[in-house]
């Protein structure tokens, strides 16, 4: 059975990367409690708290673990349910003594660890980290000449035909990753036009264990010249889609999105496309993209 993980608790960890808290008096904001040793927090609106060490203080392991623990037994009386603590790289040595309270690791970044402690009634319902990575492939086709991109890829056991693709930055736009990934790959400039399909995967080699979504879209060439990646592929060639369609080396996804493709162009990408949507801003504050078929127009 899995932990119920409330959405509330989501939003509590973006609030928490965001909170600046001290050790020691020249903390300039409120505390969690203003009697917790040397150890301030910065109370979060559901019902939790979120300590930042600083890179730099020079915190001595022993005192550190008597202020968590005078820490946690104060926020633990005033109903607090869980405790956020950020580690910066340079202060590690105190994430033993964090351990030895009961705090366990949450997720790290290049500069930091988070760890988090669960002091409410029952098991813990904070979620957890990321659990998936996206890949975004872009299929470059060009419907005057009913030419595809397609790359084999370099280092692997079975030279495939497939979409130039890879990893999505945090921050990236779907669509914004397949038209970098294809440049970057064969130099062909391109423009993005919609999604087309969404694989998922679970437990995969390739995204640590965790589970992966590989998304494919619809590109529009704005170039044709390939300048193959010789790091990354071993073969680059715009080929003919219904070829693609028959080819036996070509994967899987490639093979079905292909089909989808020559569907599209000979009955309207219409049909097939789900483009995006800007949506405005919402609880968050950020706006956000929908994918989605467009509705038939009303007749008259």
């Amino acid at each position: 059975t899995r932990r119920p993980v409330g959405r509330c608790w989501r939003a509590a960890l973006v609030l928490a990367r965001t909170r600046v808290v001290a050790l020691g008096p020249s903390a300039g904001r409120r505390a969690a409690s203003g009697n917790a040793g040397e150890l301030r927090g910065e109370p979060d609106r559901f019902g939790g708290v979120s300590v930042h060490l600083a890179a730099l203080d020079r915190l001595d392991a022993a005192a550190f673990e008597s202020a968590l623990r005078a820490a946690v037994h104060q926020w633990r009386s005033e109903g607090r349910v869980a405790v956020w603590l950020h580690v910066p790289i340079l202060q590690s040595q105190l994430i033993a003594p964090a351990a030895s309270l009961g705090f366990c690791f949450h997720h790290a970044e290049s500069d930091s660890s988070t760890l988090t402690l669960w002091l409410g009634e029952g098991p813990s319902r904070l979620p957890g980290y990321a659990t998936h990575q996206v890949g975004v492939a872009g299929a470059v086709f060009d419907e005057s000449t009913r030419k595809i991109l397609v790359v084999q890829d370099r280092n692997k056991l079975k030279n495939m035909w497939k979409f130039p693709g890879g990893l999505s930055e945090p921050g990236e736009d779907l669509g914004d990753t397949a038209v970098r990934e294809v440049f970057e790959e064969t130099g062909v400039q391109s423009e993005f036009r919609s999604l087309l399909s969404i694989r998922q995967q679970h437990g995969s080699p390739a995204a640590f264990g965790k589970s992966d979504l590989y998304v494919v879209c619809r590109l529009q060439p704005r170039s044709f010249h390939i300048s193959c990646c010789p790091h990354e592929c071993l073969r680059c060639e715009w080929m003919d889609l219904g070829d693609l369609v028959r080819a036996e080396n070509a994967t899987p996804v490639t093979s079905r999105v292909a089909r989808l493709l020559l569907y599209g162009h000979r009955e309207g990408f219409d049909k097939v496309d789900l483009p995006a949507q800007e949506l405005p801003a919402g609880a968050a504050g950020r706006p956000s993209k929908l994918y989605l078929r467009a509705l038939p127009a009303r007749p008259g």
